[in-house]
């Protein structure tokens, strides 16, 4: 099926604001560049007035520039090779394809080759998420991580010493690429494809994640309290820093509390753990 191809010619503080709310509305890939972000849709998938109100929202404040075309074809993999550079979240993971090299000096490593999935840590929601996981003790635990993206939450869990980990997502193209991501990094864990509710995990477990979005969170939330045992973690990002405020307020009500939260780019993730 024919790809549409948006380049798209925004303020670089807005990037990561536009792929979230594009993602949110059908479109599945996008290259970061040095004038902006490239977007790609399926055809079939694609909902003009609802990218029109996305891009009318902001026009202005990001100083968009739209240019709009179709691929009938794209190597999806070579379109990586060229843009994915690795990452490092402090001393304590590098994240890299498998084309990369090894990087000395730090604790870990992750490969990871994401295709179009979500969760290649260079977003500011998957790299906090990353910094918090490694605050917290994984030995011996069991860890679960909802919409598990390509899998780099529950690899590092994984590295971190967890016992046992359950991983899910509701995109098949996802569990495909994660299943293959734990591979490359040694994790026996298969991912399950569906929502929380179909997948309907067993628990107690000692940490739950979740890099999502704000309105999953708030729907969600509950479940992974229940899902969690006594002075459990549950750590949260996939929304914007004024949404902390609703986030905390539903917590408190189900009993966790805020022990520590962080901010980069206007995303924000938190910490909570279970009284």
């Amino acid at each position: 099926m024919d790809y549409l191809e948006f380049k798209i010619k925004c303020l670089e503080e807005f990037r990561e604001i536009l792929i979230a709310e594009l993602s949110e509305i059908g479109f599945d890939s996008f290259l970061e560049t040095e004038e902006g972000i490239d977007a790609y849709a399926l055809a079939g998938d694609f909902d003009r007035s609802a990218f029109d109100e996305v891009v009318s929202r902001y026009s202005d404040a990001a100083q968009i520039e739209l240019s709009e075309g179709k691929m009938e074809k794209i190597n999806w993999n070579a379109e990586w090779e060229k843009n994915y550079d690795p990452i490092a979240v402090d001393d304590l993971v590098y994240v890299r394809a498998s084309f990369h090299p090894s990087q000395p000096g730090f604790k870990h490593e992750i490969v990871i080759n994401p295709k179009m999935s979500f969760g290649t840590g260079h977003h500011a929601t998957t790299f906090q998420m990353l910094h918090h996981q490694g605050t917290i003790d994984h030995q011996g635990k069991r860890v679960l991580d909802v919409g598990s993206g390509t899998g780099i939450l529950a690899i590092m869990a994984h590295l971190l010493g967890a016992s046992q980990i359950e991983a899910f997502d509701i995109d098949d193209w996802c569990v495909d690429n994660g299943n293959e991501n734990f591979d490359l990094n040694g994790v026996k864990t298969r991912m399950g494809l569906g929502t929380i509710r179909e997948v309907n995990p067993t628990g107690p477990f000692d940490i739950v994640l979740a890099n999502i979005n704000k309105n999953v969170l708030l729907d969600e939330m509950g479940i992974y309290s229940d899902l969690l045992i006594d002075q459990g973690y549950l750590l949260l990002s996939g929304f914007y820093t004024h949404d902390v405020e609703d986030l905390e307020k539903l917590a408190n009500q189900l009993g966790l509390k805020l022990i520590t939260q962080q901010s980069k780019d206007n995303w924000a993730a938190l910490v909570l753990q279970k009284n």
